[in-house]
């Protein structure tokens, strides 16, 4: 494998959209477009930043910069590339007000025409730093963004309150950031702190990099607990709340938070941060998402998982996943999605290995730590199966292309997820690694694992937060040294095939079968409730939300695809009676001993229709079936390590 310097270097030179020059930016009056591309080198200033979160009520932060290092032909950036988001989804339509000012005066600035996250500035001669100020304006509704702050707590991502300077790496940039919380509030990150006073928090100087890579998470209701007494490095889960009857924590709750930590410690044998703190929201407010980070990571679910631990099993795989991310994705990282700052372009062609190997370790973990028992972790495995039996975009399009789906389409609603793909790397990369780690354990007899190969990449400069990158060759390489095998043509014809069907070796092999019976499993109601769904798409091709009762999916050429029924249509009645999801179910369970089609009303967008669904094969709910004639390998991989 290369060397790490040569690895990066080769990555920054590939990137063509900036062009070279030799001053620190363009200035006004410059070529459109003409932005220096980062160097590797000393920032010759400082980034002295303060932000203001206490006004809670106008959902207003703002934000002051003094940068110094400045002179001539200036060009500031806004951070456009976000790590871990892997597309160029910087909020730049949230800040506003911006002025930059030097020795009192105001200096114009002009947004360049060819790159709308890039500044134009011509800073006086005389001048040893320019102020920065402006306003990031966070979603005040559901309605205009995911919720960042409410009354009761805040996210605060840096990369949305920084303008910064091109022409150098991030690593290269040191800041020096001081927070502003409301009254009373308590914060948690990663960042070390320097000093505190009142409302206002002063953290250690570092660099741009490390700064964007450590949210702050922020709020009324804390709790700090620790997850790794007396561990080598200190790991803490910060839980933070819309209410403080959240944070209670029962012991054997506490004890598979724990158990995790060692889980991942006997998988990878190895740890790549100094300290890690889980920043868990748990609310209906605030934004709920999972975002992965070097030394810590942005988790948020619903604020019943503790109070009500026996219905949330669905999501206990989330911490596993983002803490799975600090040995993959973070420390370990693909050399097309490392890049030298926040506005060179990234690309995820090994998507497949930083999302999908994740995703695998991430409810592989999970098991083993005792967060899900066996059994939910099989039943979230057969739903994940069965989803790719049946899906149909496989048809026309191949995994490999849904390593672009990011930059396609942030993360917005789409009418046809099962034909369109969108981030399939993630589960059905979890499908090819199961389909690898059976694979590897029939071949050696037993004898090696996915969890050799976790521990030789991923494991390797213990104790070290310096990335280290890998490419496609590099990933065949290692599983070589695991179990020799053709592992260039395994992952290929994987990754760049249609219409094959779905990668289910590894359950076959793992000593399972997916089958489908008219009863859901424990934990598929679990999640249906959870997510407040009724799942049909093993039937008649239907997800159905259970609050209004619209179309919130739908399976491409299925039997209510072929009834005209389309996302968003809310379906009013059923044979005649009102809709309830006992009424949708009953109606399936009469037409498999019947010839007439089941009759919806239904009220697509201002027109009220009547449709016929044409399927009578009954319920059908995935399953995972012991197949005795094969080693229970799938039961091994989910086991503790001792």
């Amino acid at each position: 494998m290369k060397s790490l310097v040569i690895a990066l270097t080769a990555c920054a030179a590939g990137t063509s959209f900036m062009t070279p020059a030799a001053t620190v930016g363009a200035g006004l009056g410059a070529t459109p477009g003409n932005v220096v591309q980062p160097e590797d080198r000393a920032y010759p200033g400082e980034i002295v930043l303060s932000v203001d979160t206490s006004d809670l009520d106008r959902r207003i932060v703002r934000v002051h910069e003094s940068i110094s290092g400045v002179q001539g032909d200036t060009v500031l950036l806004y951070p456009q590339w976000v790590p871990g988001n892997h597309a160029p989804s910087g909020p730049i339509d949230r800040i506003a007000g911006l002025t930059v000012d030097a020795q009192g005066t105001r200096l114009a600035w002009t947004r360049d025409p060819l790159n709308v996250y890039a500044f134009h500035v011509q800073v006086p001669a005389a001048a040893d730093s320019i102020e920065v100020e402006f306003q990031y304006l966070a979603a005040t509704s559901a309605k205009i963004g995911r919720p960042e702050i409410t009354h009761d707590l805040l996210i605060l991502n840096w990369n949305e309150v920084v303008l910064y300077p091109a022409g150098f790496y991030a690593r290269q940039i040191p800041v020096r950031a001081t927070l502003t919380l409301p009254s009373e509030w308590k914060l948690a990150s990663a960042l070390e702190v320097s000093s505190s006073a009142g409302s206002q928090t002063t953290f250690k100087r570092t660099n741009l990099y490390s700064l964007v890579d450590s949210p702050v998470y922020a709020g009324r209701y804390v709790a700090r607990l620790d997850l790794d007494p007396g561990g080598l490095a200190p790991v803490h889960l910060n839980l933070l709340a819309d209410r403080p009857e959240s944070l209670i924590v029962k012991p054997e709750q506490l004890a598979a938070h724990r158990a995790l930590i060692q889980q991942a410690y006997k998988l990878f044998g190895s740890h790549h941060y100094a300290h890690y703190d889980f920043l868990y929201s748990l609310s209906d407010e605030v934004q709920q998402k999972g975002l992965e980070h070097h030394q810590s990571s942005e988790d948020g679910t619903s604020p019943d998982l503790f109070t009500d631990w026996d219905r949330t099993a669905s999501a206990r795989d989330l911490l596993a996943h983002e803490f799975t991310h600090s040995w993959n994705g973070k420390f370990r990282r693909p050399a097309d999605l490392w890049t030298p700052n926040f506005n060179v372009p990234m690309q995820g062609s090994l998507l497949w290995v930083y999302e999908g190997q994740t995703q695998y370790w991430g409810q592989v973990l999970a098991a083993r730590a005792g967060l899900r028992t066996r059994q939910q972790a099989l039943d979230q495995l057969a739903l994940t199966a069965a989803f790719y039996d049946k899906q149909t975009g496989k048809e026309w399009r191949p995994l490999q292309d849904t390593t672009n789906d990011e930059i396609i389409n942030p993360r917005r609603p789409m009418p046809w997820r099962d034909w369109q793909r969108f981030e399939d790397y993630y589960s059905e990369g979890l499908l090819i690694w199961l389909d690898a780690d059976t694979l590897i354990r029939e071949q050696s007899k037993g004898k090696r694992s996915l969890d050799d190969f976790a521990r030789a990449f991923f494991g390797i400069n213990d104790g070290s937060t310096d990335p280290v990158t890998y490419t496609f060759e590099d990933v065949v390489s290692a599983l070589n040294a695991v179990q020799p095998y053709d592992w260039a043509t395994f992952l290929r014809q994987r990754l760049d095939s249609v219409a094959k069907p779905a990668p289910l070796d590894g359950l076959a092999r793992g000593g399972y079968r997916l089958v489908y019976t008219e009863t859901p499993s424990d934990y598929a109601k679990m999640s249906d409730e959870q997510r407040k769904h009724n799942n049909l798409m093993f039937s008649i091709g239907l997800e159905i939300d259970s609050k209004d009762a619209s179309i919130v999916g739908i399976m491409w050429d299925g039997p209510a695809f072929k009834a005209n029924l389309t996302e968003g249509d809310i379906i009013l009645a059923v044979n005649g009676n009102a809709y309830s999801p006992d009424e949708m179910r009953q109606a399936i369970r009469n037409a498999k001993d019947s010839a007439e089609p089941i009759e919806l009303i239904v009220k697509s967008g201002e027109r009220f229709l009547v449709t016929h669904v044409d399927y009578h094969g009954g319920l059908r709910y995935p399953h995972l079936e012991r197949d005795s004639a094969t080693p229970p390998r799938l039961d091994e991989i989910l086991s503790a390590r001792r």
